[in-house]
């Protein structure tokens, strides 16, 4: 008999995915580049984006910690549009269901992605926006868990996981076992506005899904 879990509550840890998928990091320095190799210039406007999505940002941390809501409205929302997330050929999706099914144990993991873009079968970045207080460690296990359920299995898929605060991102292929790599992690706590490198290497991932999509 078949068995549903879902995944937010039973894909909490590193250790619970390397049994249940043998999900392994990468030991690979040149697993995950594409986050470092990110030459897209920023115009003098995106600049002054991002500046007010930072000063919003702590204007509105000064009083309260923010909400999984308030986040997306003011820093998730106008960073992906400044992406081009929003625009042809990428198609935006809100609490998309995922489904890993694990065939030796009839067992299937389902959960709902708080944030989703798909170029057709291609996803592109998969975003968990919790509130500030929330670890972006405790964050990363149930991403990567989603990012198991990608329908292109072939083709590598990427993540980027963020607080409001703090941004990381995440590459994950699958080959003779699934793998995955992080990049550094990116915060709008120091006065040079870290968002600026958050925002090229979105545009680099926006990229190769094209070039990939189209191969």
């Amino acid at each position: 008999m078949t068995q549903t879990f879902p995944i937010e509550r039973t894909l909490k840890t590193f250790s619970q995915l390397q049994t249940q998928f043998n999900l392994q990091r990468s030991t690979d320095d040149q697993f995950f580049t594409e986050w470092l190799n990110s030459d897209n210039e920023l115009t003098q406007q995106e600049q002054q984006v991002l500046d007010a999505i930072q000063q919003k940002y702590f204007y509105q941390l000064s009083d309260n910690q923010l909400g999984e809501e308030t986040i997306k409205l003011i820093v998730l929302s106008p960073l992906l549009n400044l992406a081009g997330f929003f625009d042809a050929p990428f198609r935006f999706k809100t609490k998309t269901t995922v489904q890993i099914t694990v065939d030796s144990n009839d067992i299937i993991y389902r959960g709902r992605i708080d944030a989703l873009i798909l170029l057709e079968t291609l996803w592109v970045v998969v975003i968990e926006s919790k509130e500030t207080s929330f670890s972006l460690e405790l964050a990363l296990p149930q991403t990567l868990a989603y990012m198991l359920g990608n329908p292109t299995p072939e083709k590598p898929v990427f993540g980027m996981v963020t607080n409001g605060g703090n941004f990381i991102f995440v590459k994950l292929q699958i080959q003779e076992f699934p793998q995955y790599e992080l990049s550094n992690i990116f915060s709008l706590l120091p006065r040079r506005n870290q968002l600026y490198e958050v925002l090229q290497i979105l545009k680099g991932l926006g990229q190769i899904a094209i070039q990939s999509n189209q191969n």
